[in-house]
């Protein structure tokens, strides 16, 4: 599925000047390092601020709670995402309320918002939580719009999105507040636990580092009930060298993207979608957003033989995600029960991810989708 010596060889000396730095100055928690880190990272992304943390469902959290979500209010997501996406905004102290996604780009479903909202559970709701899924922005014109008409606040879930843009905005830029990962596995990735929260308000990103430290805005003054989620030097150094190439890996991401489409098309095994039936039904890019490809996801009807048919290959693939939130043992409490979200669950029961990493070469994704075909015929 990913190989990640691919991308630390070329790098390995960069890398490990950048962690000799870090050791020789022994700014191992925040510091410099960090601080370089946010401000490149602001300035790629567009936006004012970026606040360094330890991971991207601390993020989610400090996100949430920097914009002021809490106690007594909603929070509308997702069933079909990582389940982060959900446990922050209990975390919080928020109730999260759940709308069914689009079939086509997996995303939350604008119109199943709408829906929501004027239903009686849209009474409390303060607060919306599109996550950019597999690389894919959310519909964030609409999503502006449904804020903007409701008084909502919007949170991205960017957690697999980085350089992701809708008309021309980064993800990152397009709500209230965003927050992102970067966990090995990443688009922009570091070598342990990261994340960060990216905003355009003053107010949330001061609050947003106060929270990071414990409630501190002064050492050993503790204004408020926050926690310790501060990103450490180490990877803040990484993350500042890979942010040189992450503009690059992304096209490369674009490129194997394409491949797979024109290998698929040419095996004549792309089905038009949004269900499949005889084949694999190929994802989309929806018109204005740029997709990152994190992952690239097809839907076939037999997903599960399909899988074993792989790995009885030698070839990677994953389910993201097999059981929807509102599904989830954890989660009973959230009052859901099958069949609320039906697009989720059946997403859940034909998603699978294919190979994709910059490095990936032509004669690889040629032995995947070869195997695909043979499943098939």
């Amino acid at each position: 599925m990913l190989d990640l010596k691919r991308q630390y060889a070329p790098l390995h000396t960069e890398l490990l000047d950048a962690v000799t730095r870090v050791l020789d100055t022994q700014q191992f928690i925040l510091g410099s390092p960090v601080a370089a880190f946010e401000s490149a990272a602001a300035e790629q992304l567009g936006v004012a601020h970026a606040i360094g943390c330890s991971s991207g469902t601390d993020a989610l959290w400090l996100a949430l709670a920097a914009a002021g979500i809490g106690a007594g209010h909603a929070v509308v997501t997702t069933p079909f995402s990582f389940f982060a996406s959900v446990s922050a905004i209990l975390r919080a102290g928020a109730t999260a309320v759940l709308a069914d996604i689009d079939p086509t780009t997996f995303n939350l479903s604008p119109t199943a918002v709408e829906k929501l909202l004027a239903s009686p559970s849209g009474a409390t709701v303060k607060a919306l939580l599109p996550v950019h899924l597999y690389g894919q922005a959310a519909q964030f014109p609409a999503f502006a719009r449904i804020a903007g008409a409701h008084g909502l606040k919007v949170i991205e879930d960017a957690a697999q999105a980085w350089g992701t843009k809708s008309n021309g905005i980064a993800a990152g830029g397009l709500g209230d507040a965003a927050a992102f990962s970067f966990y090995p596995t990443k688009n922009l990735s570091a070598a342990g636990d990261a994340g960060m929260v990216a905003t355009n308000s003053d107010e949330i990103a001061e609050r947003a580092r106060m929270l990071r430290q414990h409630g501190m805005r002064r050492r050993y003054y503790h204004d408020e009930l926050g926690w310790n989620t501060r990103m450490d030097g180490f990877q803040g150094a990484i993350l500042s060298v890979k942010l040189k190439y992450i503009d690059g890996w992304n096209d490369a991401r674009r490129t194997v993207a394409a491949r797979y489409h024109a290998l698929f098309t040419a095996a004549g095994l792309a089905e038009v979608g949004p269900y499949p039936i005889n084949a694999v039904v190929l994802p989309h890019e929806v018109p204005g957003t740029r997709h990152v490809w994190h992952q690239y996801v097809i839907r076939t009807a037999r997903r599960d033989a399909l899988r074993e048919f792989l790995a009885a290959r030698k070839i990677g693939s994953e389910i993201y995600y097999p059981v929807p939130l509102h599904m989830q043992q954890a989660l009973k409490g959230l009052g859901y029960k099958q069949g609320d979200f039906p697009e989720a669950e059946r997403a859940a029961r034909e998603v699978l991810a294919l190979p994709i990493f910059p490095e990936l070469r032509q004669d690889e994704q040629q032995t995947v989708v070869a195997a695909i075909a043979e499943f098939l015929t």
